[in-house]
């Protein structure tokens, strides 16, 4: 990693009051966000890319789970192009992986955004977090999941329809395998491994489809298997009694088109495993997150809120609430957010629930009462904006 991407000076963080001085929250109760400060819009809303260098990574306490604190910011480079999962806290709570799916290359006096193959290894136990190793992986490393006994995650490469498979053994991190899922323009985009850690699945967005893994110790395996999915499944999660599976489904080759989208019901349970149930959500679901308790899940929707101009545009974006009854899923309704939501994550306890609003940079707190949504009113300021955010293991 160039040191330019690191080259957020110290003397400005703890200006800004970002750096250690805390000890770290209890294991469970630990959100992290990556902040990407390379995209944006301009007033007319056109999107623009600025100077690299700014990107950051927040550790958030929320022990206190109606009072979120920032307890530490570092430099890292990282990206908004993929789902808001490229990100995860291993079970120990001793590390967190952070994926870059795209890496700044000069162009003349500007830059662009080419496909990057890095996985950031965060050292969550030093004050504060520091960067402890970089991991090569296939190209454009997005979603990422880290298995429940934390010794071995996968990494979905976008670009070249490929799994990466890490063996994990305390802090040292080593790719052991490639797994290929498909060709390039499929674009596997995230995966999710079961609770008991033999199974995984992963979406291929565009390809509308669900890719069978099986795992056996160290050994991934394509079952050479796909599920149909809605339109561009673009993220996917888990119940956590194994259960169900949930996508995301985007539509729209992954952005806001004004048209409402759907969730996919994966039966996990059933033999085979199939799609029982396809659900309607709103705009641009690219967000994912299943309570803790397994009782709901949500989807992030930017609803046209980073499209100033278009017919389909609304100033702020949206979280719909989906109850989970056994393996019947229904939309629960809806609450607004702030513009451009990304990512969500629960408490440990699942009684709160916190979203980052990408263009406000800022995220937003709202009280989970069964299938309601509250807003707190709580708007905590970020260092930067919200690209993907996960809390606890996952």
């Amino acid at each position: 990693m160039r040191s330019a991407f690191l080259g957020v000076s110290a003397a400005a963080l703890l200006a800004a009051g970002l750096t250690g001085g805390a000890l770290a929250p209890a294991f469970g109760q630990t959100l992290i966000v990556g902040n990407d400060e390379k995209p944006g819009w301009d007033e007319s809303g056109k999107q623009i890319i600025r100077d690299p260098g700014h990107d950051t990574l927040s550790v958030i306490d929320i022990s206190k789970p109606d009072m979120p604190q920032i307890r530490s910011t570092i430099p890292l480079m990282n990206s908004i192009s993929g789902p808001p999962t490229n990100l995860a806290v291993s079970p120990s709570g001793d590390f967190a992986l952070v994926a870059n799916s795209l890496e700044p290359v000069t162009q003349g006096w500007a830059h662009r955004l080419d496909p990057d193959n890095k996985v950031f290894l965060v050292d969550m136990k030093a004050d504060p977090p520091k960067v402890a190793g970089t991991i090569t992986v296939g190209k454009q490393p997005s979603g990422l999941a880290i298995s429940p006994k934390g010794d071995l995650a996968l990494v979905a490469n976008r670009a070249d329809g490929t799994i990466s498979v890490l063996s994990i053994r305390g802090k040292d991190v080593l790719v052991v395998d490639t797994v290929s899922v498909g060709t390039g323009p499929d674009q596997v985009s995230a995966v999710a491994i079961t609770p008991d850690g033999k199974r995984a699945l992963a979406v291929k967005s565009n390809a509308n489809k669900v890719a069978l893994l099986s795992i056996d110790g160290g050994k991934v395996t394509y079952d050479k298997r796909d599920l149909p999915a809605g339109i561009f499944p673009y993220n996917i999660a888990i119940t956590p009694d194994g259960k169900l599976a949930l996508t995301a489904d985007t539509g729209n080759g992954g952005s806001s088109d004004g048209h409402a989208d759907t969730v996919s019901v994966i039966d996990l349970e059933a033999n085979p495993t199939r799609v029982i149930d396809h659900v309607t959500v709103g705009d641009s679901p690219e967000g994912l997150a299943i309570s803790p308790k397994g009782d709901l899940a949500v989807t992030v929707e930017a609803r046209g809120s980073n499209m100033k101009g278009a017919p389909h545009y609304h100033p702020a974006g949206a979280v719909t609430v989906l109850k989970i009854d056994g393996k019947k899923v229904t939309n629960a309704g809806e609450i607004n957010v702030g513009a451009f939501p990304e990512g969500g994550a629960f408490s440990v306890d699942g009684q709160y629930l916190y979203i980052g609003n990408f263009i406000d940079a800022d995220m937003s707190v709202l009280k989970v009462d069964g299938t309601t949504l509250t807003d707190t009113g709580q708007r905590i300021k970020l260092p930067g904006h919200p690209a993907s955010m996960r809390s606890g293991p996952q």
